[in-house]
């Protein structure tokens, strides 16, 4: 299937150079391509497919390469929306990290599980019902700023839905015969989060005057478009985390001890009304400029971390699986941290990088080349012969997973007959590589440009604050190293430079230079599934620390499978079907991250060891670094 790189111009690479790099890739270019300053190119010899059928249909991101090594902060670089949807869906996808986080706080892991101490949860009851009290006020002061009739009257509708929840929230204390309410005062993070919302509709917001003082209906509209911004977080929230719990309910148990709380928010009902409160949101906001949009999406930024504040804040009194960090016993234990590179970590292969670098150096033609430099042929061949790699890659890669299908697939899980038809893999990508060398299309490119490249690596969205903050965690002490199939591992070191991240530990092969130039020739070290696990346990075998080390892999492809079982946690990102395949046939189970956690929290005994062990055949899938930094770190 072919791969596309981005038509769209982006920086600058090369002082006198255009570059345009891939949208994310899901799998290997096997087509011949023509080179044209409008047209996409076709590159990625000798490098893993991703899947057979995976096709691109959503719109992309205008470059792979931008600044600093991307992927940083909060949520939603990734995503591009429609600009045609309101702005209530565009700030929810957005922000997708935080309601990630918000999902894989402790208090909703235990909940889900159904082991939440009771007096955990009487405790939150009474903090949310001062929270809905405030959330009643909010939609009042907001109803009385609607201009329209039908906002008016939808605010209210919204308003004794409220009300509702607040009745069920009394049954609660009905069914404890004691009034939580009034034996409790409001935390730190629930007068926070009212403070803000009730400023928020009493109009303290910047531009902004209060309710008494606005004199056009147009600045009333105004101020009811900012209150809902600051109150549609909460609903679509608890919508979405009313859902995945209920998605998790087993039909098998008798009861759950939440189950009225779940259903309450799973209900269609409840959906219905985080819906409306999304579309008044849209239609309050339609006349408004994008200076004042800008002002809604931080409020609804900051509602969204006020919510993950909000279920921090509740007091648990047991042992929780999540977050790792804090769950994992640094006295007895020691942590390393694993991850792959190419598509684990970035948008792009690094390979497709090296190409385009290499072809927009090369020569236009073998006139007037200096006598004093490796030959390089002209840039016209080397587009063909980077288009012939790639075919042949792209065939053979094919065969090879076909090849190891054949074989008969097993009931149980078997590591030692999934490495052995791994060894099979490792052979073909080791005389794959052999060919890139030979063919020369490495030879020549400036060590300068490469790193240039590196820094301007768009990585996949979350990635690099991930690694950040596992260098900061002190309390971690974690261990961090980066194993890849990459060719070059200078590229690997800038594009983590850019973002702070020198201190991790890459292991690469690496580009032969004769005064910063390639030779074309490789110092292989990691070429294959098998060096790669080799690298792995070499690298646990050789920790100084006397500790036992809880071992975590990051990967997305089948290079990444021994290494992602021998792990105590292995977790799978991104949609690789070859992975799925080769994994499913000797019996390896792939299993969503947040089910697993919940399930594990369920069968959790107070005063239990970790029960993350490697070699189980079970690995961990997740479709974005936020589930990850959720997991391991928390909010």
């Amino acid at each position: 299937m072919p791969l596309f790189l981005y038509p769209n111009p982006i920086k600058t690479l090369l002082p006198s150079s255009s570059f345009r790099f891939r949208s994310s890739i899901r799998s290997l270019l096997s087509s011949s391509y023509k080179f044209s300053p409008s047209k996409s190119i076709c590159i990625d010899p000798c490098r893993r497919p991703r899947s057979s059928t995976t096709t691109m249909t959503t719109t992309l991101k205008p470059s792979a390469i931008g600044g600093g090594g991307g992927g940083g902060g909060g949520g939603g670089g990734a995503a591009v929306v429609d600009n045609a949807e309101g702005i209530a869906r565009r700030f929810w996808i957005k922000f997708r990290k935080e309601s990630t986080l918000a999902l894989y706080t402790p208090f909703v892991v235990c909940l889900a599980s159904g082991n939440l101490k009771l007096d955990t949860f009487r405790q939150y009851i009474a903090q949310d019902v001062h929270f809905l009290k405030a959330f009643a006020q909010a939609y009042e002061l907001a109803e009385e700023c609607a201009d329209d009739d039908d906002a008016k009257a939808g605010i209210s509708q919204l308003r004794r839905s409220v009300l509702e929840e607040l009745k069920m929230h009394d049954s609660f204390a009905q069914e404890w015969g004691a009034d939580v309410v009034k034996e409790s005062t409001l935390n730190a993070a629930t007068l926070k989060y009212t403070d803000f919302l009730l400023a928020t509709a009493s109009g303290k917001v910047e531009g902004m005057k209060g309710p008494g003082k606005l004199a056009t209906p147009f600045e009333k509209t105004k101020l009811a478009a900012y209150t809902l911004g600051a109150m549609t977080p909460c609903m679509r929230l608890y919508a979405f985390i009313g859902k995945e719990l209920q998605a998790l309910l087993d039909s098998k148990e008798s009861s759950h001890p939440y189950q009225k709380w779940i259903d309450n928010y799973s209900c269609e009902d409840y959906q219905a009304s985080a819906l409306q409160t999304e579309d008044l949101l849209d239609k309050l906001s339609v006349s408004l400029t994008g200076e004042e949009l800008d002002i809604i999406e931080k409020l609804y930024h900051q509602a969204m971390k006020l919510e993950i504040e909000f279920f921090c804040a509740q007091p648990l009194v047991q042992q929780t699986v999540v977050p790792l960090s804090k769950n994992h016993n640094l006295v007895e234990h020691g942590f390393m941290l694993f991850s792959d590179f190419d598509l684990t970590c970035t948008v792009v292969d690094s390979s497709a990088i090296l190409a385009e670098i290499a072809i927009v150096t090369a020569p236009k033609s073998d006139y007037s080349q200096p006598e004093n430099q490796n030959v390089r042929m002209p840039s016209a061949d080397l587009r063909n012969t980077w288009g012939v790699l790639s075919s042949q890659y792209t065939e053979e890669h094919e065969q090879c997973i076909e090849g190891i299908l054949l074989t008969e697939k097993v009931e149980r899980f078997n590591y030692e007959g999934l490495h052995k038809a791994l060894e099979q893999l490792s052979n073909f990508e080791k005389k794959a590589n052999s060919r890139v060398i030979e063919s020369g299309v490495l030879k020549g490119l400036n060590l300068e440009d490469i790193k240039r490249a590196g820094e301007r690596l768009i990585l996949q969205d979350g990635c690099t604050a991930f690694f950040q903050n596992i260098i900061k965690n002190k309390n971690m002490n974690a261990n961090v190293h980066v194993l890849s199939y990459c060719w070059c591992g200078d590229l690997i070191r800038s594009a983590f430079s850019s973002g702070g991240l020198g201190v991790l530990n890459i292991h690469a092969n690496e580009f032969v230079y004769e005064n910063s130039i390639s030779t074309g020739e490789i110092l292989k070290k990691v070429e294959s599934p098998i060096d790669k696990v080799q690298s792995f346990n070499d690298i646990r075998k050789a920790s100084t620390s006397n500790k036992k080390n809880l071992t975590v892999y990051i990967g997305d492809s089948v290079g990444d499978l021994l290494c992602l079982l021998e792990a105590d946690v292995g977790i799978v990102i991104g949609t690789s079907s070859s992975l799925r395949r080769v994994g499913s046939h000797f019996g390896v189970s792939f299993v969503p991250l947040f089910p697993s956690l919940v399930k594990k929290q369920k069968e959790c005994v107070e005063g239990s060891s970790s029960s993350w062990k490697g070699l189980s055949g079970i690995l961990y899938t997740v479709s974005t670094w936020a589930e990850i930094h959720s997991f391991i770190l928390g909010p």
